[in-house]
């Protein structure tokens, strides 16, 4: 059997190289999601966590790792206020270690972005070899194909629509409804007067008068919402439909649109129109694709930018 000296012999350099390249490949995803987290300390925070109140100690025997090691980890996750440390209440020699606030939420939010991490290191290391040397092989080769940060982004933009909820109207993000709705406006058309009388108002001129509003909800943000305002008994008009930049092309959108179907299906409503323009070609194709026909427009539209009308029988 060949016997190669620099891969064989210089395993243990091997194997530093390829872990500083994920770890820096990590950093990068986090950077990507605007999340100020050393991967290095991750090991340590997750244990934090996981056990709510931790020793120096416990933490060296559960991970194997030295106590200088542990304790320099520890001091970078309290600089960054992600733990908090106290005196035992029996030894005073003993200091227990818990997260804080900041840092439970830290850690719940990064939950999700773990899960695609796990998914896609499992992937690109889920196949068999005759030796460590081999495994390592096939693995370098993977990732000089791919980097593997936008290998875990794009796994996690696409699998992200599993976490998002869509909740009902409540006052708290009534300000969410407005600055979502103006921003898309803004990027592309201009805010009209009635844009501005509703939006200034919503709870008034939607929910009072029948209508309803609906959010998506992503780790407790806002990240999209849709109204279906009342025209007459069994008729709404979907409206006000509008997703966080940051989250568009995740489908955000069908999914608002797919629930306010369902739910006028549920009620048994006659129909449901739209109003919209030919220049947004992606979503008229959409509104085509859930079923919704073109319509002739009413000349008294109060909508300056409406050149097309859309209806959908929903019963």
């Amino acid at each position: 059997m060949e016997f190669n000296i620099d891969k064989e012999i210089g395993l243990g350099s091997r194997l530093k190289r390829t872990s500083d390249l994920m770890m820096k490949e990590i950093r990068e995803v986090y950077l990507h999601y605007s999340y100020d987290f050393d991967p290095y300390l991750f090991p340590v925070f997750a244990i934090i966590n996981k056990n709510e109140e931790i020793t120096t100690k416990d933490i060296c025997e559960t991970l194997s790792v030295s106590q200088p090691a542990i304790t320099q980890a520890i001091y970078k996750l309290k600089i960054r206020g992600l733990i908090e440390i106290a005196a035992d209440n029996t030894d005073k020699r003993k200091k227990n270690i818990s997260p804080s606030v900041k840092g439970k939420s830290l850690y719940k939010s990064l939950i999700p972005l773990w899960k695609s991490m796990d998914s896609c290191v499992k992937r690109i290391t889920h196949y068999t070899s005759d030796s460590l040397i081999e495994h390592l092989d096939k693995l370098e080769e993977i990732l000089q194909q791919q980097k593997l940060s936008k290998m875990i982004i794009q796994y996690h933009d696409e699998n992200k629509l599993e976490d998002i909820d869509i909740i009902r109207f409540h006052p708290k993000y009534i300000n969410a409804f407005k600055e979502l709705n103006l921003e898309w406006l803004k990027a592309y058309f201009v805010v009209e007067p009635y844009d501005i009388k509703i939006l200034e108002n919503a709870e008034n001129h939607i929910i009072n008068k029948g209508g309803y509003i609906f959010f998506a909800r992503h780790n407790e943000n806002i990240v999209g919402t849709v109204a279906l305002i009342k025209i007459r008994e069994g008729v709404y008009e979907l409206s006000k439909m509008a997703v966080s930049p940051k989250h568009r092309g995740l489908k955000i959108g069908q999914k608002l649109m797919q629930y306010a179907i369902d739910f006028a299906r549920d009620n048994k409503w006659e129909k449901l129109i739209l109003y919209s323009n030919t220049k947004l070609e992606n979503a008229i194709h959409i509104y085509r694709k859930y079923g919704f026909k073109e319509v002739t427009v009413e000349e008294d539209c109060v909508y300056l930018r409406c050149n097309i009308k859309m209806e959908l029988p929903v019963q």
